[in-house]
């Protein structure tokens, strides 16, 4: 094993165990800890600093790890769209941060394109769902769910993931250049 792979391989633990334990900390905000999107995080930042495939993994498994673990979120629906979704953020934001230049406003293009993505895939998923099992997922609770009662979640997004980035990279701690 590579000492660039056994970084992202630690790296990676690091950021599952964050995404398994944020959500503790925001739960004890009345009203808005849960639209903090706290699990989101330390998959976004797995996807920045470890690349698409870690990135995709560890989104793909925190949330059904953290459903085994404490019984959250609800595997169904909750849990299984979420897993794509996060999946989706940690492949994109690794791929589309390899691919753009290494300039600042590339790194909010990579957030905000990968955000929209995987929100993308989130009302695919739950709308897929809804007709396996005869229930509905009209546009106006996708809206609700990926816009509206996100809101506070993509503001903070926004805001910390690129300066953690750039802090990051300049204490050359990225193995995705």
């Amino acid at each position: 094993m590579t000492k660039k792979n056994i970084l992202r391989l630690t790296y990676s633990a690091l950021f599952l165990a964050l995404a398994l334990l944020l959500p503790f900390l925001t739960g004890q905000i009345p009203q808005i800890g849960q639209a903090l999107s706290p699990m989101h995080i330390p998959v976004l930042l797995c996807g920045f600093l470890c690349g698409w495939y870690w990135g995709m993994a560890v989104g793909f498994v925190a949330p059904l790890l953290r459903y085994l673990l404490f019984g959250m979120p609800p595997i169904f629906p909750a849990g299984i769209a979420m897993a794509f979704e996060l999946a989706v953020y940690g492949l994109l934001v690794g791929l589309l941060y390899r691919l753009l230049p290494k300039k600042i406003p590339f790194v909010y293009v990579t957030l905000i394109a990968s955000m929209i993505g995987g929100r993308v895939v989130w009302g695919a998923v739950r709308f897929a769902i809804a007709g396996f099992t005869e229930t509905t997922f009209p546009f106006s609770a996708f809206l609700a769910g990926a816009v509206t009662n996100a809101i506070p979640g993509i503001i903070l997004h926004i805001v910390l993931i690129p300066a953690l980035v750039i802090a990051l990279r300049r204490w050359k701690l990225s193995v995705n250049e």
